[in-house]
């Protein structure tokens, strides 16, 4: 017996219903907001993101999911499963986010508390409000408006990671241990965001990245400065000439045997607009060579990310010994990020100055990802995404970050579809201070999540 077809709901009912549940996405945004869920018990205590996880496993069960669980993977933190069964025959859909954030880094530097969601000029403030606790939220209010139109039209399952911006691989290593668990025709990665406020944009590339600690060991222990500076060897100073190794004249990235040349093929990045959205100061240029999407989107790009060394105040007249720094590669697709591991690791070893000991830690690796934008379910996403943003079509573009769990679901699911997209537009300002999400967007893309899944589940099931 062929199973019958339920038309898609229609635009205007189910956005007039998205408008009148975002007055409950802002107040549970700020619930979970106020968890500061920072995935590393060395500046977080683990009861937060222990707290968080249970908040994202009570809404699963107030919207009806089945079979939610906390799942403890290796990296010992804990993500979140649910099912929702949709009708007989309906297609199956992963929806992803993660509610573990970045540090809050200098929180005085905040113009409001960073776990207490504020509005301020339009837009909410908060450490995760973009990335990727409003991700979950999105995802959420998809779901209640299409329960308010006749139902969920496709079946769910919900996964909510507890460790991403750690890259420990925690969730990789779980799903690949149960292949079975995620398992889904398509998949919607809620964590990336639109190339500008009001331009909807699917991504199509994310960069790898592997981060390593550096360290380097020249002396026994602290000498005078005074005494014995001028002939021995600081470890400071031969770490800061070992990064600085990592770059050419003009900044870019340098790693022996590394390609660095690739070009980006598709929507271009205005330098000015650029400028702007990184906030560079007056007078200050650009690094690296190439456009500027070949530069975030196609080329790979090393950072340091931290150096352990005595801070200005308090110093003493020391040479010092012992000297570490976390460095971190993006590299993009097409590039094997266990490869650009290996070549990191050689050329940090090898252009050690002064005979300096040097040993490289690996801490966390992620590969690149690349999506396949003529899948059907991007088709199903275009539509979505011109109807919740009138007068708009949906944009293709890259990204310079890295979620590694994409790579993961693609090798474990080769036949599923995966689309990419979520609120952390540049204004967002993402991993930085005074992070915030832009309400409207988070209407508009809870509304395009909705339409999608009803014109998938259509489109699938025909």
């Amino acid at each position: 017996m062929e199973t019958e077809l339920t038309p898609p709901p229609a635009r205007e009912p189910l956005a007039a219903t998205v408008a009148a549940l975002l007055p409950r996405a802002r107040t549970e945004l700020a619930e979970l907001v106020a968890f500061r869920s920072v995935a590393d018990p060395a500046q977080f205590p683990r009861s937060e993101c222990e707290a968080a996880a249970g908040w994202v496993a009570d809404a699963l069960r107030a919207e009806g999911f089945e079979d939610v669980t906390l799942l403890d993977t290796p990296d010992g933190t804990q993500s979140v499963y649910g099912h929702l069964p949709g009708p007989a025959g309906a297609p199956t859909v992963l929806l992803y986010a993660h509610y573990d954030v970045q540090p809050p880094l200098d929180e005085t530097a905040w113009a409001s508390p960073p776990f207490e969601l504020t509005e301020r000029d339009g837009r909410w403030y908060g450490r995760g409000a973009a990335d990727c606790k409003g991700g979950l939220i999105m995802h959420l209010t998809a779901l209640r408006a299409l329960e308010e139109h006749g139902g969920v039209p496709v079946g769910v399952k919900m996964i909510v990671e507890g460790s991403e911006e750690q890259g420990t691989g925690g969730l990789e290593r779980y799903a690949e241990a149960h292949p079975e668990l995620l398992a889904a025709d398509a998949i919607v990665i809620g964590d990336t965001g639109n190339f500008r406020v009001g331009m909807p944009t699917v991504t199509a590339t994310l960069r790898g990245m592997t981060l390593v600690r550096v360290r380097v060991d020249t002396l026994e222990g602290n000498l005078h400065s005074g005494q014995f500076g001028g002939a021995a060897p600081d470890a400071l100073a031969a770490l800061i000439r070992l990064l600085d190794s990592l770059r050419s004249e003009d900044g870019s990235t340098v790693v022996d045997g590394l390609v660095t040349d690739e070009v980006w093929d598709g929507l271009e990045y205005p330098e000015q607009d650029f400028r702007k959205d990184a906030r560079i100061l007056d007078g200050v240029e650009l690094i690296g060579s190439g456009s500027v999407a070949d530069r975030v989107w196609a080329r790979p790009a090393v950072t340091v990310l931290g150096i352990d060394c005595p801070p200005v105040v308090g110093a003493t007249p020391s040479v010092h010994a012992t000297a570490r720094a976390s460095v971190s590669l993006r590299v993009p697709p097409g590039t094997d990020a266990a490869k650009a591991t290996e070549l990191l690791v050689a050329h940090l070893e090898s252009r050690a100055p002064w005979g300096a000991r040097v040993t490289v830690e690996q801490v966390g690796q992620g590969q690149a990802f690349r999506a396949d934008t003529a899948s059907p379910a991007y088709e199903a996403m275009a539509r979505a995404m011109r109807a919740a943003y009138p007068g708009e079509e949906m944009q293709t573009a890259g990204m310079g970050g890295s979620i590694p769990l994409c790579n993961t679901l693609a090798g474990l699911y080769p036949e599923a579809e995966i689309l990419l997209i979520g609120l952390s537009e540049p204004e967002a300002q993402i991993h930085a201070v005074n992070e915030s999400v832009s309400p409207e967007e988070l209407e508009r893309l809870s509304l395009a999540e909705a339409l999608f899944l009803g014109d998938y589940a259509v489109s699938r099931t025909g």
